[in-house]
């Protein structure tokens, strides 16, 4: 049996991939995908999720734009990491359908409602419409298996020398979520930035010669750059949003604590900050499996092999 999931992203070279890497995957079922705005503006993350369904040929799943703005903040994008486009590097079709009437929460309340198992979210970008899903239609968090996030740090930021960016763009939102009392698991920077790609394995994937693949690889070939930055101390760069899927089909590969964790709203210094209990200081009960480390070959592995196999016929 498929496990059914809904990806929340908001595409982003690395949301691109997760799902690229979730359609490849037999042992995952993507019920639908919403969008947030984060690493570009709320049309451009849209418009990025339908031209990558668009290339797989997967017009039969459902999409539809979340919420343009924080709960409580103005929007903050990183165009700086992602581009114009939100996905420049790779030449991608224009969208071949159009996204649902409705919007993102009533697309995963409805999602929810119809599905016959508690099915798992995956949310790689800002947290804006997991949250507003939970305070607006309470009545399905039975309905809801898992929340799994890209998101926050037991360590140290990369928006802020606190904060990581998704966490950081909207934390009111993701305090919501953290504190919700449904099930966490947290693919944070302490887990994504074990995860790296090197320039070899870019070359991995262009070698398979499929369309997918190319694309992927113009992807990653655009992602390096940023990250070739020396304040970041790199080898290559880090795939953190295809983490939450990985996790999914093989935990196997990742190192996991459970932990409680809270999200720091108000500090001068620490807006943003995933307050990781590490050391269990607060006497609160755990409520986020934290990955904390990853087989890294294994990780690229699983990327090329089902990149490899799933596309190879796509033309």
């Amino acid at each position: 049996m498929s496990l059914p999931i809904i990806l929340d992203c908001d595409p982003g070279h690395d949301d691109a991939i997760a799902l690229i890497l979730a359609l490849a995957s037999p042992e995952l079922e993507l019920k639908a995908v919403t969008t947030s705005a984060g690493n570009q503006t709320p049309e451009k993350t849209l418009r990025n999720a339908l031209r990558i369904l668009t290339l797989l040929q997967r017009s039969d799943i459902p999409v539809a734009g979340g919420a343009v703005k924080p709960l409580m903040r103005e929007l903050i994008i990183a165009d700086n990491v992602h581009g114009e486009s939100g996905l420049d590097g790779p030449e991608l079709p224009e969208p071949n359908f159009a996204p649902q009437q409705c919007n993102a929460v009533e697309l995963i309340a409805k999602t929810l409602r119809e599905s016959k198992e508690p099915m798992t979210i995956v949310a790689t970008g800002p947290l804006t419409n997991i949250a507003l899903l939970l305070t607006s239609h309470a009545e399905l968090k039975p309905k809801i298996a898992r929340i799994v996030i890209m998101g926050g740090a037991a360590g140290l930021g990369n928006w802020t020398p606190a904060a990581e960016f998704n966490i950081y763009v909207d934390p009111e939102a993701a305090e919501i979520v953290f504190q919700s009392g449904l099930p966490i698991v947290m693919a944070g920077l302490d887990v994504t930035h074990r995860a790296q790609i090197m320039s070899e394995d870019i070359e991995r994937f262009r070698q398979l010669d499929n369309p997918v693949a190319a694309v992927v690889a113009d992807l990653l070939d655009f992602f390096m750059e940023y990250h070739k930055q020396e304040k970041w101390g790199f080898q290559g760069a880090p795939l953190h949003d295809p983490c939450t899927i990985a996790w999914l089909i093989k935990p196997s590969m990742f190192t996991c604590v459970e932990r409680w964790v809270g999200v720091e709203t108000q500090g001068k210094y620490t807006q943003g900050m995933t307050v990781v209990d590490y050391y269990s200081l607060t006497n609160n009960a755990p409520n986020t499996t934290v990955m904390m480390d990853i087989d890294r070959q294994a990780f690229v592995d699983l990327l090329v092999e089902r990149v490899g196999t799933a596309y190879a016929n796509l033309r």
